[in-house]
């Protein structure tokens, strides 16, 4: 069973009945979000920060699925002080065994495990009739067990499994062995008062119920996947998957600030507590979008830019007089400052590391350094330095932490008198090159500069420029994405130079899908 034991939240219920696991997916169901993919040394930052953060379980990855997913499962097992390490894994032996193996080495290792039983999923998935899932569902889970006492068993797409086998399952696994039960909303499909009545009546039904944990795992596809979640506490479970910003598969999973914060503000209505250190959200939420290139929506609950932000004067007229007028929690506890400092140019080093801990970022001397430098260039350009520009700057210096290919200098002519061209020198494994290119358009010519330097074989599928903020002096902040193979990876830069930024932008992509090829076979090679 998963230990429950925590010191008490001020306020919140302290019985252990009413504790809830925290089951961070992020680095296994959030990394298979298109274009998420994080590097190895990524992964390992990300699971420090949810260890610290107080995760209760960190789901690592998939060992089967690749060699580099089996060695940052079992690196991140080494490393974790206190949450428990799960490994998924198929219902196939071999699977079970891989999975073993990557979490051997974990202070609290967990084999979780699962198998698909809705009549859609049977029939054209699996092809196979019930009772040999349910002899799969024994078999699998015995095997698990036989590795480590922490088993988990999943039903997938356990919303649209009829009811009667979904109970003969359950207590199937449990009486082999699983100490924890998860129904997931697999496809975003139920409602909160359907999965509320779901894990009653199973929880009612199965007699071995109470020697496990029932958990929920929901998506976002009808944008119910928080009220899903907490809907599945009501009716008797206490362990939520989720992950940090909600990202993963389609439309992503329920988003674990969201479901913390809920339970933290409405404990009238959710009488529930967690483990989480509040305080932490926001910088494990900046963190996970610095190294999977994807923004945070601006209104995104607890974690946008904007949820702590009041323009209307109505609002603003409020807030000067009581902050509870238009803000139901503080933001200080989800580690955001109310405080804006004005950063310039003539800002030293100590505001500049000053302001970087209110955002949320902790960084090393070194890392430090690089933003600093960047930041005085840039205060250099701009009458004032917005937050949101130093998010970018910083996260740019996150994200090129890795790189392979690096931009040294650009320059291009451009204007109605064509064609326009671009000069370019990079750095490509220590290697200075440098490159003159034509296009159509500045654009064309600075990315077709790139790849006469980096020669390879990619699709662009995105492109896109927004301004970082407001102003002709406003850095802009260039996404792309570049396809592979069937493989996509987005990554993002700002400058106040729109080119410069598009080139550093296209240079991120290809780095990370060189991360990627070097992840999924250590000899390839770039091009």
């Amino acid at each position: 069973m998963t230990d429950t034991s925590s010191a008490p939240v001020s306020g919140k219920p302290v019985s252990d009945r009413d504790r809830v696991v925290i089951f961070d997916t992020t680095l296994r169901d959030g990394e298979q979000c298109p274009g998420a993919s994080m590097t190895f040394e990524e992964k390992l930052e990300v699971a420090a920060l949810l260890d610290e953060m107080g995760v209760d379980v960190i789901e690592a990855g998939f060992p089967i699925a690749s060699i580099g997913d089996f060695e940052s499962v079992a690196e991140i097992a080494r490393r974790t002080q206190n949450a428990t390490v799960a490994g998924l894994s198929r219902a196939a032996l071999n699977d079970i065994d891989r999975c073993a193996e990557a979490v051997k080495h974990a202070r609290r290792g967990r084999i979780h495990t699962f198998l698909s039983t809705s009549p859609v999923h049977m029939k054209y998935k699996l092809q196979k009739q019930p009772h040999e899932v349910l002899e799969m569902v024994v078999a699998s889970v015995t095997r698990a067990r036989n590795h480590v006492e922490d088993v988990e068993w999943s039903s997938e797409d356990g919303t649209r499994t009829e009811i009667d086998f979904l109970c003969r399952c359950v207590e199937a696994a449990i009486k082999a062995g699983a100490t924890t039960i998860n129904i997931p909303d697999t496809v975003g499909y139920t409602t909160p008062a359907e999965y509320e009545a779901l894990f009653r009546t199973v929880i009612e039904r199965v007699p071995n119920s109470d020697k496990a944990i029932f958990s929920v795992h929901c998506h976002d596809d009808l944008g119910m996947a928080v009220a899903n979640s907490l809907a599945g506490l009501a009716g008797g479970a206490r362990q939520i998957e989720c992950t940090v910003n909600g990202i993963g598969e389609r439309a992503g999973n329920a988003a674990l600030e969201e479901v913390v914060m809920a339970i933290e503000t409405r404990s009238d209505v959710l009488p529930y507590r967690s483990g989480i250190n509040t305080k932490m959200l926001t910088r494990a939420s900046k963190l996970v979008s610095a190294v999977t290139s994807f923004p945070v929506q601006y209104n995104k609950a607890i974690v946008g830019r904007n949820a702590f932000a009041h323009e209307s004067g109505i609002h603003q007229d409020g807030m000067l007089k009581h902050t509870q007028t238009y803000e139901i929690m503080t933001p200080e506890s989800v580690g955001v400052s109310k405080t804006s400092l004005v950063m310039g140019k003539h800002s030293g080093r100590a505001a500049f590391r000053d302001k970087l801990k209110t955002m949320g970022y902790e960084l090393g001397e070194n890392a430090l350094n690089d933003a600093f430098t960047r930041f005085k260039d840039l205060a250099d350009r701009k009458k004032v330095v917005y937050d949101e520009d130093i998010e970018a700057l910083v996260d740019q210096g996150i994200a090129a932490a890795y790189d392979r290919i690096k931009l040294i200098s650009l320059s291009v002519i451009a204007g109605t008198r064509g064609p326009q061209r671009a000069t370019m020198r990079l750095e490509v494994d220590g290697q200075v090159k440098t490159e003159e290119a034509e296009g159509n358009g500045p654009v064309d010519a600075t990315f077709n500069a790139i790849k006469a330097l980096v020669p390879h074989q990619v699709k662009l599928d995105l492109y896109q420029v927004h301004a970082v903020t407001e102003g002709t002096d406003a850095q802009a902040e260039v996404s792309v994405r570049l396809e592979e193979n069937g493989k996509a990876v987005t990554a993002r830069a700002a400058d106040p130079d729109t080119l410069v930024a598009s080139a550093q932008a296209y240079i991120t992509a290809l780095n990370k899908l060189h991360m990627k090829r070097q992840t999924m076979n250590p000899q390839s090679a770039v091009g």
